[in-house]
Formats: C-alpha cells, sequence, structure tokens
C-alpha cells in the first residue's frame, strides 16, 4: 500500500501466476534472495515504485494464521 491509500499496488499468493513470474525468478536470483522451487506457492511480487513511504501486509490464506517473512529488494 502506498502511504494514505487503501487500495493495494498488487496482491500474489503464487509466484507462478503473476504476469511478471519470468521476471520475477530473474530479479531474485540477481538479488540473492532465496530461490523460489519449480512447484511452489511462494508469494512475490516484482513492482516499480515512486519515491514514498509504503506498507506491505500480509495474511493468511482462508483467515488462517502463522509466521511469515518479509523481504524487500531494490533490484536495478
Amino acid at each position: 500500500y502506498r502511504q494514505g491509500s487503501s487500495t493495494p499496488l498488487q496482491q500474489n499468493d503464487n509466484w507462478l501466476q503473476a504476469t511478471n513470474a519470468a521476471q520475477i525468478g530473474l530479479a531474485s536470483a540477481q538479488v540473492g534472495a532465496f530461490s523460489f522451487p519449480a512447484n511452489s506457492k511462494d508469494a512475490a511480487i516484482l513492482v516499480t515504485l515512486e519515491p514514498g513511504a509504503y506498507t506491505a501486509q500480509v495474511s493468511g490464506v482462508g483467515s488462517t494464521t502463522g509466521t511469515a517473512l518479509i523481504e524487500i529488494y531494490e533490484v536495478l
């Protein structure tokens, strides 16, 4: 979410279903992030952001709870 907005910029619960899944895989390798197994359903987004304040929100599928790890990388 961009500061002051209640509309998410992007949402994802399966990186392979993203329209830019190939670019997500390449960017992940470029920045040294964890690689995604081909059959994983990890959530991941790749988005270009303007300077400003943003909030990442994580929630469980079907209102489940658990532990989440959020990693944010700058891809040049």
